[in-house]
């Protein structure tokens, strides 16, 4: 539970930019009905709230406003004709960033544990967007703000909520770094000496066959409607970790099984280990599932350098593309269950992510695969190991844990770098508590399993 204290609305600085219109590329569009992404961090920073209020929240707001000067589309909105327009995003003087600030007495260290809790427990931290606006011809729609909460003595948290459509987790992960950066040291020399700003220009997406057109003619007819999470969502979440060591055993087991395999990746084999995992423990919680019966598994492949002309690696927007994987559900069943999954995500890494031909048609073809995964048994992963955001010190030190909140929401894990674990990797669930209790028991057998058989191949 949070108490608010504050509400405010947080400018990038006066005459810095006084108008901004950007387009939305085919990489958007497809984002524009998708719920919005809720990220939480917490920070272990024993504080009196005197001090809160009196020093870190000013400095935060300062931050906050300095950092927006550099991502002024964060503070922009979507505006969503009532004609068959295509969308834009637009920046005005005076848009701006909502920023609530909450207490909580809540438990610190239950919030920040690895271990089962309720999913419900972690909403009062994370901010809700505002509503659109209705207006004369279109509707405006807000697409990031923030929220941060003193536990008194004990710590901080910041809530991160953004739309979609405003950017991928590289360009929000981007700004969060950012404004640590900037609260931290106190202005943003660091940043501009690292040549580390926000490309925002939207002609280096290359649409030579016009693709966000027949995506905006495929979608405008649905209602602008984004899916909410009603309360209570009856789930528990809880992190798992694969440590360097798990991760060496699940490679070497793969690669004793697939010889023919180029060595799998630390992607590869978590992936594939928590895919069947989570399949196994469907039946193994009461669910009935026919052998026939399709698993899917997903996942968002950056584009940036896979597009050609390549796009800057500081540009802020869209540039995702998606992979997908399909098997059986009884071949993920059988105990060579793994190694199949592997098999079959290091496949499509080889053939199609590694490609830059086929990852352009695939982030052509991203409003067709999310029609193909509609009413499917599917699972994704939230996230990235390359996005660190346990980097992001706002001069407290590095966070406490990092909570994907929005995993609520979908079928889909988080997947990052472990925080205390090096080479290791966090898993984050959000599931049923009859399931997650029996995927921690399948997750945990397993690698006890592959332990003995790498002692016994020793």
């Amino acid at each position: 539970m949070a108490t608010q204290l504050e509400h405010c609305e947080i400018l990038p600085p006066p005459a810095e930019v006084t108008e901004l219109t950007l387009p939305l590329t085919f990489f958007d569009i497809p984002w524009l009905y998708f719920h919005p992404i809720q990220r939480l961090l917490f920070y272990e920073f024993p504080c009196s709230k005197h001090y809160f209020l009196e020093t870190i929240v000013p400095n935060l707001k300062e931050s906050l406003s300095l950092t927006l000067k550099h991502y002024i589309p964060l503070a922009s909105k979507v505006l969503y004709p009532s004609t068959n327009e295509k969308p834009v995003f637009r920046y005005v003087v005076g848009d701006s960033v909502s920023l609530t600030i909450a207490e909580s007495s809540d438990n610190f260290n239950n919030l920040t544990a690895n271990y089962t809790r309720d999913a419900d427990q972690f909403y009062p931290f994370v901010p809700q967007l505002p509503p659109p606006k209705e207006e004369a011809e279109y509707k405006t729609i807000p697409v990031f703000c923030v929220q941060v909460t003193l536990f008194p003595n004990s710590g901080v948290s910041i809530g991160f909520t953004n739309h979609h459509t405003i950017g991928d987790a590289s360009s929000i992960v981007s700004f969060i770094k950012s404004w640590a950066s900037i609260n931290k040291f106190g202005g943003d020399s660091q940043l501009i000496e690292a040549k580390s700003l926000p490309l925002f220009d939207r002609s280096v997406i290359k649409d030579p066959r016009g693709i966000a057109d027949v995506y905006w003619n495929q979608l405008n007819n649905l209602p602008l409607q984004f899916p909410s999470l009603h309360l209570p969502t009856n789930k528990v979440r809880a992190t798992y970790i694969l440590h360097q060591a798990d991760i060496k055993k699940l490679k070497d087991s793969v690669s004793a099984r697939k010889p023919d395999l180029v060595e799998p990746s630390s992607f590869v084999v978590t992936t594939a280990y928590v895919w069947t995992c989570m399949v196994k423990s469907g039946p193994a919680s009461g669910e009935e599932v026919d052998a026939d019966v399709l698993e899917y598994f997903a996942f968002a492949v950056d584009c940036r350098t896979r597009m050609n002309p390549t796009v800057p690696a500081n540009y802020f927007g869209n540039c995702l593309g998606a992979a997908i994987v399909k098997r059986k559900h009884e071949e993920l069943m059988e105990n060579e269950g793994f190694f199949i999954a592997a098999e079959a995500i290091a496949e499509i890494i080889r053939i199609k992510v590694n490609n830059k031909e086929e990852m352009t048609k695939a982030a052509e073809n991203l409003l067709a695969d999310f029609a193909v995964l509609m009413e499917k048994r599917i699972l994704s992963v939230a996230g990235s190991p390359k996005f660190d955001l346990y980097e992001a010190d706002y001069g407290w030190g590095r966070p406490k844990k990092l909570e994907s909140v929005s995993i609520d929401g979908d079928d889909s894990f988080s997947l990052c770098k472990s925080r205390d674990s090096e080479g290791g990797l966090e898993i984050g669930l959000s599931l049923p508590k009859n399931k997650m209790d029996a995927f921690s028991a399948i997750f945990a057998s397993g690698l006890g399993i592959l332990s003995k058989e790498v002692l016994h191949s020793d």
